[in-house]
């Protein structure tokens, strides 16, 4: 019997958890931006090998939120301008 994948995720408290269930969202921890797995900014860095070290996962956008993290600028567009919006007030 082959043991179960697990995938570490990023919590509501920002910490390292293990689950069944694969992430949604992706992360930089280094910066605390998140954005969706497939976002094009993400992906050149990685295929640079210049991200994967600092990459996290989360479940959902609330978590990543929650975890103290913002909107990509890049493929989360409209919810970064609302981030932005509202840090600057």
């Amino acid at each position: 019997m082959s043991k179960p994948i697990l995938y570490r995720l990023i919590d509501r408290n920002g910490q390292t958890y293990c689950s069944a269930i694969k992430g949604t969202i992706g992360g930089h921890s280094g910066l605390k931006i998140y954005g969706r797995l497939d976002c094009p900014s993400a992906q050149r860095y990685l295929a640079k090998g210049l991200y994967s070290r600092y990459r996290v996962f989360f479940a959902d956008e609330a978590t990543a939120v929650a975890a103290g993290y913002r909107p990509c600028a890049i493929c989360m567009r409209e919810k970064y301008l609302i981030w932005k919006n509202n840090k600057s007030r």
